[in-house]
């Protein structure tokens, strides 16, 4: 069965490494992460990618959480008749909802990144609230936090470098809690599944 997936572009190379190793007939179509930092715009945007690939695939689904759209990616995919992955966040996903609680519980000023935010720490993060141009500004952005948690898709020394180097870049202590990627493939296989 042919399968179109409306993908978050900070997850579709790893969605990508899920169907090379399963030989999934899958196509991904990637949004681009940046809209994580408008989430009011992700609904819109999956919304005109559905109605683009609709008619080329025997089924079509959307890997995001709701990713801070508020419920509004869930009133698109009822609309389109798709399922989507489940959860908040990506963090659930890849740590599973559990961990994440239980993580927020032992310090609620816990900032997450993935190997995604890793590697594009600097543009998506640091540039996208323009601390590159204002720096004094911020402690005001992170006064609320007290760490950093690398969740670790793959740890690698120049991955490990980059999150030090990210963590330092907002004033923080950094941890990595090694998660993988087995979460996200669970959440791929109940999302074509269903």
């Amino acid at each position: 069965m042919s399968i179109g997936i409306v993908a978050c572009g900070a997850i579709a190379t790893h969605i990508n490494e899920i169907v090379q190793e399963e030989s999934l007939d899958i196509t991904i179509y990637p949004l681009p992460p940046l809209l994580h930092n408008r989430p009011e715009k992700i609904a819109g945007e999956v919304d005109a990618l559905l109605i683009q690939i609709a008619g080329k695939h025997e089924k079509c689904a959307v890997a995001y959480a709701d990713c801070g759209t508020y419920g509004a990616l869930d009133v698109v995919i009822a609309r389109h008749n798709v399922s989507r992955l489940g959860r908040n966040h990506c963090y659930d996903i890849f740590a599973g909802t559990a961990e994440i609680e239980r993580l927020m519980a032992e310090e609620a000023g816990t900032y997450f990144i993935t190997d995604f935010l890793v590697k594009s720490f600097h543009r998506s993060v640091i540039v996208e609230l323009g601390l590159d141009k204002y720096p004094h500004l911020r402690d005001d952005y992170f006064k609320n936090y007290s760490r950093v948690i690398w969740l670790a898709q793959r740890r690698t020394p120049e991955l490990e470098q980059a999150a030090i180097d990210a963590a330092a870049e907002i004033g923080l202590p950094l941890e990595i809690k090694i998660v993988g990627t087995d979460g996200l493939k669970r959440a791929i296989v109940e999302l074509i599944t269903n």
